[in-house]
């Protein structure tokens, strides 16, 4: 059991060294600008359009690293800074994006997957975490522990999400990194801080992966340890 612990602070601890990793990188890189001086929506623009996608938009959001494909109103959504900024990572980021929208048109499987769980996952993280403090308090004061079976159940969903969200993710860096070298939209030193900015974004979901199925094992140890007594 303390084993488990010290697994979730090392975590804990990888999840902010990756974290501020990600946020230098895009520091250092949005300081770079291309050569091609084109902005993040203008690449966003081009690559739908290059691979036949007409009917996604492209727009902006607030806050900073806030950038998503929303699938259900085919928006490709953009930080302000990415939107209008002409660097390498703007580059990554909005390139990375439509590489979702890509996925999309294209009836990508793991994306088509990671779809259908959406809305499952959303509905049952409002519940899981009071399940799961139930459960444990039920489980130990009367032995029963069919609530806690229940939390973790619900958990390993959003476990089994976090590890389909991985090929998702990485397949879509592997779509952009390849349009933009194929249409010299970036340099080739620009192509390398445009890969080593988007290798950093996907090890914080490699990370988030590993830290919800280090916390599964948790429960379950504690499902386990609670029947051994």
């Amino acid at each position: 059991m303390i084993g488990i612990y010290i697994l979730g602070i090392v975590f804990f601890i990888i999840s902010l060294w990756v974290s501020n990793k990600l946020k230098s990188k895009f520091k250092k890189y949005s300081e770079v600008r291309l050569q091609s001086d084109m902005s993040g929506e203008e690449i966003a623009k081009k690559m739908l359009s290059d691979n036949g996608i007409y009917d996604v938009k492209v727009v902006t959001v607030e806050g900073q690293l806030t950038d998503h494909y929303n699938p259900l109103n085919k928006t490709v959504n953009l930080s302000h800074a990415v939107f209008y900024e002409r660097n390498a990572a703007a580059a990554a980021i909005s390139a990375h994006e439509c590489g979702h929208a890509v996925q999309h048109s294209k009836s990508y499987a793991w994306l088509n997957l990671r779809s259908k769980l959406v809305p499952v996952v959303n509905a049952s993280s409002n519940y899981m975490q009071w399940i799961i403090l139930a459960g444990i308090m039920i489980l130990y004061a009367t032995k029963n522990p069919t609530i806690l079976i229940a939390g973790i159940v619900l958990f390993a969903l959003t476990t089994l999400f976090s590890f389909i969200t991985l090929p998702v993710e990485f397949d879509a860096s592997k779509r952009a990194l390849k349009w933009i070298s194929d249409n010299n939209v970036v340099t080739e030193s620009e192509y390398e801080m445009s890969k080593d900015a988007l290798k950093w974004a996907a090890l914080t979901y490699v990370v988030a992966a590993l830290g919800s199925l280090a916390t599964l094992l948790y429960y379950i140890s504690m499902l386990n340890g609670n029947r051994n007594n």
